[in-house]
């Protein structure tokens, strides 16, 4: 079953139009990954340091496996340096109400 993964994060300030276009750079590979589903990037009204991806994985073990290999690779760290904390991940599954 599908599950959804909450990530959310800050950018550093000065960093917000960087980490956007690090992204748009990046996230083809995601959305191209196997047991990727969908993925919607928000940003928020009140801070735009700010920003929340909404994604949904074929599994948990699939979004696992994904967040290994941004790790491997080094992306994962290439993003954090943008940041001001390490992101908030949260994963979800569906029960069925």
């Amino acid at each position: 079953m599908s599950v959804k993964v909450l990530l959310e994060f800050q950018t550093q300030a000065d960093q917000v139009d960087a980490a956007k276009e690090f992204l748009r750079e990046v996230l083809p590979d995601t959305r191209a990954y196997d047991g990727f589903e969908s993925l919607t990037m928000h940003q928020s009204d009140d801070d735009p340091t700010k920003f929340l991806f909404w994604e949904q994985w074929m599994s948990r073990q699939h979004y696992e496996t994904y967040l290994a290999w941004r790790i491997e690779t080094g992306t994962l760290k290439q993003f954090v340096d943008m940041l001001t904390d390490e992101p908030t991940i949260r994963v979800f599954n569906h029960v069925g109400v």
